[in-house]
């Protein structure tokens, strides 16, 4: 799943089915009649209203885009980077870090990036390296932040845009496990992550 930006002059597969979901002819250009449409869609479910498909916005759009995992699902766990505010983190660096822990591959099975893109991490049907004695059942959400610019102490980081994102996602999650209960690492560990209540902020997804 790759969420980039859609925009006015935009153009492509996704396009077409970003105006297929809007019931607009799928011609696959980002023109005017596609933004317009875009934005009356953002606000009628209480998104910022900017024309723009970014990844809050086509996670409601086309929500069919998630994989459902084969594992029994009962928990969805948030976690964060432990990592500097401000400073981005790919996958590609949380896998080497992973790995030189001894993980066969990045422990998460999303990122939330800073401009709230959404990234894959671990395919969903592997039981997922995030949580110890919770990882068979599991899916391990993690956004990027959760330390102050000092890396000194734990913060709640998340960008307007993380926030977005990492709701909407819990939101499709929830559709996909609808057993599954949203917690915090720190539910289960003794540390700060995700630096923030997860489990009562999401309480009503």
């Amino acid at each position: 799943m790759s969420m980039t930006i859609y925009k006015k002059g935009s153009r492509g597969e996704l396009v077409k089915q970003i105006q297929r979901a809007l019931k607009l002819y799928p011609d696959g250009i980002y023109g005017a009649i596609t933004e317009e449409a875009v934005r009356e869609f953002q606000r009628k479910k209480g998104l910022k209203i900017d024309g723009i498909v970014g990844p809050a916005t086509l996670a409601l759009l086309i929500p069919t885009r998630l994989k459902k995992s084969i594992r029994t699902i009962n928990e969805i766990i948030v976690h964060c980077t432990a990592t500097p505010e401000g400073r981005e983190v790919s996958v590609s660096e949380i896998r080497q870090w992973h790995k030189a822990r001894g993980f066969s591959d990045v422990g998460y099975h999303y990122v939330i990036h800073l401009d709230g893109m959404i990234e894959p991490g671990r395919d969903v049907d592997l039981v997922g390296a995030h949580c110890t004695n919770h990882n068979a059942h599991s899916i391990g959400v993690c956004y990027v932040g959760g330390m102050d610019a000092q890396n000194k102490h734990p913060k709640d980081t998340r960008t307007i845009k993380q926030k977005d994102a990492l709701l909407n996602l819990l939101k499709l999650l929830k559709k996909l496990y609808p057993n599954a209960r949203i917690y915090g690492h720190r539910d289960f560990a003794a540390k700060a992550c995700p630096c923030f209540d997860a489990k009562n902020e999401y309480r009503f997804c």
